[in-house]
C-alpha cells in the first residue's frame, strides 16, 4: 500500500461509531492500559479529542486516518513541553489493516506536523516490548531506540515496560524519503501539557 493513500483529518463527534469498531476489540488494545472500550468510553474519548481543539493554547491534536474515505485508524500528537519543544506521538489502527502500512503513514503525518507546523525539536513514542510490529513501524519512521522504561503502566496481564523511541528535527529533515513527505491541515502553536491518559485509543504500543 502506498502511504499517500492514507489521509488525515480532524476527529469529529460523528466518528464515534467508526472509532468504536476497533477501540472495542481486545486485540486492538492488547498492550494498552485502556480498553476494550464500551460505547460510552469511546464517545468520551472522541468528545475529549474534539474539546481539546477549544483549549488555548491547544496541546493535544487527534486525527482520523482514512483509507479510501473510510476511517481506519487514529493518530495523536501531544506537545509535552513548549519550552523544550518536546512532543509525543501515538496511533491506533483497525486490526484488519495491520501490516498494510497504515501505522507508518499515520506516524509520518504526525511527525511532519510536529516538526513542520509546530517547530518541535524532539518527538518520542513508546511501545510494549512485546509489540514487535509497532517497534518496527517506529524504526521505519527513522526513530532511534533510546532504551526501556520499566513498569510504566499496569495492564490486564500485569505491569508493562515501555520501549522508548525518538527522533530530532534535524534527523527528520535529512532522513531518506522523509524531507519531502507532504503534510496537510493546520495546527496552531502548542504549549506545555502535563502527562495525561486517554481512555480510548491512541497508542503505538
Amino acid at each position: 500500500m502506498n502511504e499517500t493513500s492514507v489521509t488525515m483529518r480532524e476527529l469529529v463527534v460523528g466518528d464515534c461509531h467508526a472509532v468504536h469498531a476497533f477501540a472495542s476489540l481486545p486485540e486492538a488494545c492488547r498492550y494498552q492500559a485502556w480498553g476494550p472500550n464500551t460505547e460510552v468510553q469511546t464517545r468520551d474519548f472522541v468528545q475529549g479529542a474534539v474539546d481539546a481543539r477549544l483549549q488555548s493554547p491547544q496541546t493535544r491534536f487527534v486525527y482520523a486516518a482514512c483509507l479510501d474515505g473510510e476511517l481506519v485508524g487514529i493518530g495523536e500528537l501531544k506537545v509535552r513541553s513548549l519550552a523544550h519543544r518536546q512532543g509525543e506521538i501515538s496511533y491506533l489502527v483497525h486490526p484488519r489493516l495491520w501490516g498494510r502500512g497504515v501505522g507508518t503513514a499515520i506516524g509520518g503525518e504526525l511527525l511532519g506536523r510536529g516538526f513542520g507546523l509546530m517547530g518541535l525539536h524532539r518527538i518520542y513514542a513508546t511501545c510494549d516490548p512485546r509489540n514487535v510490529a509497532s517497534a518496527r513501524v517506529l524504526g521505519k519512521l527513522g526513530m532511534t531506540h533510546e532504551g526501556r522504561h520499566r513498569h510504566t503502566a499496569r495492564i490486564r496481564d500485569g505491569w508493562r515496560d515501555s520501549e522508548v523511541f525518538s527522533i530530532l528535527d534535524r534527523e527528520w529533515c535529512t532522513g531518506p524519503g522523509l524531507s519531502d513527505r507532504g503534510i496537510g491541515g493546520q495546527a496552531p502553536a502548542a504549549a506545555l501539557v502535563p502527562e495525561a491518559k486517554s481512555r480510548a485509543g491512541s497508542s503505538g504500543g
